[in-house]
């Protein structure tokens, strides 16, 4: 397969990540930082951290293809995922293993510094005990290997390794950066979208550039039947193919749980009656569940509703939060979806009525 075609074939998450840092959006501290590095080589160990979609991992990988060139990276850089490999095992084999090798010559295109570099991603996955073991490999091979450590949740880092490392702070990318980079992709693409489509994919994306450059894409494919032309296409689209939950459905169960429509509610919503609140809630999640939207889509969206919701109190919006993160968790844990979402709408229905 020519380069040409492997290029082709790639995700656009892929095709259009920075290849050099400064093609990086909007992390002009973590720039600045790292553009030192490339001619002092002079680079500590490192922690990347912030939400996810913000270029920590592209942010590094453009450090190392500039420090090594493309051909040496094979041999310098160890790309490891720490949710897929987090125990002890793989500190004490594949880091270690790799940190004892030496380093290969130079690539005279290139600074290329006597060191190799250890990239693991979602470090914040790492049990307790591979992350002491990895202070300790951290200590005994910093002559020739530094360490990029990257995560969504610094505090999940035990001390030991975080004090080891410099910390970058990764922000959501602002929405000028975005607007621009989504668009320069649908040009290139030849892509011809209305002006809603790219806020639209912003806020289906929640700021995370990755999915909303995969969100493009799949408009892209939509579009290929079209001759390039979406221009027609609603921006409600966008949130089907996001996965998102139709705004009337939440408004719907909010009412079964007792949240009142607001005035910004422009369409009435009418609940059936029940004999109970338990048999309102529960044909209200029925629906849901029949209609195959995501029990965690589902949460979030209402956790957004009700906090931002003008009607109820700062008493009722605590109690309801703290229902909504147990029930994330209990989600994130692999909870059955139906059975969450029933127990969580009778929990916030307590909370409002109570309140």
């Amino acid at each position: 397969m020519s380069a040409a075609t492997r290029g082709e074939s790639l995700p656009w998450v892929e095709r259009y990540r920075p290849k050099n840092i400064d093609e990086v959006a909007s992390q002009q501290h973590a720039v600045a930082v790292l553009r030192n590095a490339l001619t002092s080589q002079n680079l500590p160990h490192m922690l990347f951290y912030g939400p996810p979609g913000t270029g920590k991992t592209s942010t590094i990988l453009a450090l190392a293809r500039q420090l090594y060139g493309p051909e040496l990276m094979k041999s310098r850089v160890l790309e490891l995922n720490a949710s897929d490999e987090r125990g002890i095992s793989v500190v004490r084999e594949k880091i270690k293993s790799f940190a004892k090798m030496a380093v290969s010559m130079p690539n005279p295109g290139y600074p290329s510094p006597p060191y190799k570099i250890i990239i693991l991603d979602e470090a914040d996955s790492m049990t307790q005990d591979a992350q002491g073991a990895l202070r300790r490999t951290m200590e005994l091979y910093s002559r020739t290997t530094r360490f990029c450590l990257i995560c969504n949740y610094v505090t999940r880092i035990i001390e030991p390794v975080a004090s080891r490392c410099s910390k970058f702070r990764f922000r959501p990318l602002d929405l000028v950066s975005t607007e621009a980079r989504l668009q320069y992709i649908a040009d290139n693409e030849g892509l011809s979208l209305n002006k809603g489509m790219i806020p639209a994919l912003i806020n289906a994306s929640d700021g995370d550039m990755r999915r909303s450059i995969t969100y493009l894409q799949s408009i892209a494919r939509l579009a290929s039947t079209r001759s390039g032309n979406v221009s027609g296409m609603s921006p409600d689209a966008v949130a089907e193919l996001a996965g998102f939950v139709p705004k009337r459905v939440i408004e719907h169960l909010a009412l079964s749980i007792g949240v009142e429509p607001s005035e910004n509610d422009t369409e009435d919503l009418v609940v059936p009656a029940a004999a109970s609140a338990f048999d309102r809630i529960y044909a209200a999640v029925q629906c849901i569940e029949r209609a195959g939207y995501s029990s965690m889509q589902v949460v979030l969206q209402l956790h957004d509703y009700i906090i931002l919701h003008p009607l109820l109190n700062a008493r009722q919006k605590t109690k309801c939060a703290l229902q909504l993160g147990e029930t994330d968790k209990a989600l994130m844990d692999g909870g059955n979806e139906s059975l969450q979402l029933l127990s969580l709408s009778l929990q916030l229905h307590e909370a409002i009525v109570a309140a």
